[in-house]
């Protein structure tokens, strides 16, 4: 309960903590959001890694007055940590496949989250790919199932590349061009909250519109079922 506890309070105050982090760390601070970023697209075991609030963050920090971050440094380090996590978690699903998901209530290994994956890549193709990046979860996700899928290699580094550019630049982007706000910096955990907010409504909206789509379908299929006799009655009454 305890790691809950300071998981919340680290996403609420990121901003905080990491700036404790620089001063204790030093450059080895570079390394450390490096392997949060790798691990977070990279491993299937990690999707609950901050992401897009983090690169936020960091993007804000990196023009912090007296500020110890490059910001191009910065960047290009979290650039690099994108393409390889993604890279991985491709040779991963192309070499170990699904046989890793055995459970639906695995905290670590969901089916659940593998299907969603899946079922993202079946409605964009290889847009999956860049179109993931901004998508929790599924981000962590979609290399993998283009692995289990055996998309062209050279193919996806493309699409790896670009979305893990767009992905980087967009999100430090915007810390780096809001952060420094008054108004952003005095509120600094609503704005994390809210991105990770704005971060997680298309899976909201799927999983609203799979609940409907599967609810409307229940109710189809038992109005199909309905024993011809109760009907051919309910109409003699």
């Amino acid at each position: 309960m305890d790691w809950i506890l300071y998981f919340v309070d680290l996403i609420r105050h990121l901003d905080v903590h990491l700036n404790d982090l620089v001063g204790t760390m030093g450059p080895w601070f570079y390394l450390a959001m490096f392997a949060i970023i790798f691990c977070e697209t990279g491993l299937v075991v990690t999707p609950f890694l901050p992401g897009d609030s983090l690169l936020f963050t960091l993007g804000a920090m990196c023009m912090s007055i007296n500020s110890e971050l490059n910001l191009p440094a910065m960047g290009l380090t979290l650039l690099v940590a994108a393409v390889l996590g993604d890279a991985v978690n491709y040779s991963l699903g192309y070499w170990t496949g699904p046989r890793v998901f055995k459970s639906e209530k695995s905290f670590l290994l969901n089916k659940d989250h593998l299907l969603k994956a899946q079922g993202f890549y079946e409605k964009y193709g290889k847009k999956m790919i860049i179109l993931a990046r901004f998508v929790p979860i599924i981000r962590t996700f979609a290399p993998f199932v283009a692995g289990i899928g055996k998309m062209n290699y050279p193919t996806f580094l493309a699409f790896n590349v670009v979305g893990a550019i767009a992905w980087v630049g967009l999100c430090m982007g915007a810390g780096v061009q809001f952060g420094q706000i008054p108004w952003v910096k005095k509120n600094f955990e609503v704005v994390i909250l809210g991105v990770i907010f704005i971060s997680v409504l298309p899976l909201v909206y799927e999983f609203v519109l799979s609940r409907y789509s599967a609810q409307k379908k229940t109710t189809l299929d038992s109005k199909d079922h309905t024993p011809v006799n109760s009907k051919t009655q309910s109409k003699a009454g």
